[in-house]
């Protein structure tokens, strides 16, 4: 099973486990409330295109770090916005997103 999937409510990254890599992880966790912070933004003031770029980017940085159920979610955003979904559309899959991000957790499942 992959380690970033979601386990008992907390997604976490396959990477957590890499001593190398812990500290950088862990730097993302703790960053992910400031992005969340700036999709909800985004999606209350209808910024399509900032929408659009920072879902861009948390999708990269996610995969990056090993979060990836998080990655995909973020490139559903950033397609739906990109392809012109309707607003209901695009507001559903940054809910998504936002709901797995809540869910990024530091370390690994005990």
């Amino acid at each position: 099973m992959d380690p970033s999937a979601v386990h008992h409510d907390c997604v976490y990254s396959r990477l957590a486990a890499d001593p190398d890599l812990r500290e950088i992880v862990d730097l993302f966790v703790e960053e992910m409330p400031g992005r969340v912070a700036a999709l909800s933004e985004c999606l209350k003031s209808a910024d399509w295109e900032r929408l659009r770029r920072t879902a861009h980017q948390l999708k990269g940085a996610a995969g990056s770090y090993g979060f990836d159920v998080i990655s995909p979610a973020a490139g559903r955003v950033e397609a739906s916005v990109r392809d012109g979904e309707p607003e209901e559309r695009i507001r559903a899959t940054v809910d998504e997103l936002i709901a797995l991000c809540s869910l990024a957790r530091s370390g690994t499942p005990d």
